[in-house]
């Protein structure tokens, strides 16, 4: 299964696996393709810079630390999923999600988020809490 993680559950990963609740065992699971989108990275470097979270060290180093630890495959940001953007309906107006959920359209992901604002998009979700 091809699974692409929300920041925040991202984070949880590397610190509080705990809140995965169900997702933990697919997000844990060798046989699953686990990927991290370069739009997570972007996010948290964006919330470090305005202070709304702190990492224990520079966003760079933290994702490439976390992702190795936690076995987890580079997704980058490709023409193609910025223009799916313009066919998804505004149901949610976060710029860093719409594009997570092009993304998983674009290369058939399922999402593994705790938000419930990308609930009314077409697309395959596993819920983490």
């Amino acid at each position: 299964m091809k699974l692409l993680v929300d920041t925040h559950v991202f984070l949880w990963m590397a610190t509080a696996p705990e809140r995965l609740g169900g997702a933990r065992e697919a997000v844990e699971t060798p046989a699953n393709e686990v990927l991290l989108s370069a739009v997570s990275t972007w996010e948290l470097a964006i919330k470090v810079s305005i202070g709304r979270l702190a990492l224990p060290e520079a966003v760079g180093g933290y994702v490439t630390s976390r992702m190795r630890s936690l076995a987890l495959d580079g997704l980058p940001v490709e023409h193609v999923h910025a223009a799916a953007v313009e066919a998804l309906p505004m149901h949610h107006r976060d710029p860093f999600d719409r594009l997570l959920i092009a993304q998983a359209r674009t290369v058939g992901a399922t999402l593994v988020t705790a938000d419930e604002a990308v609930r009314p998009y077409d697309i395959p979700i596993l819920w983490a809490r």
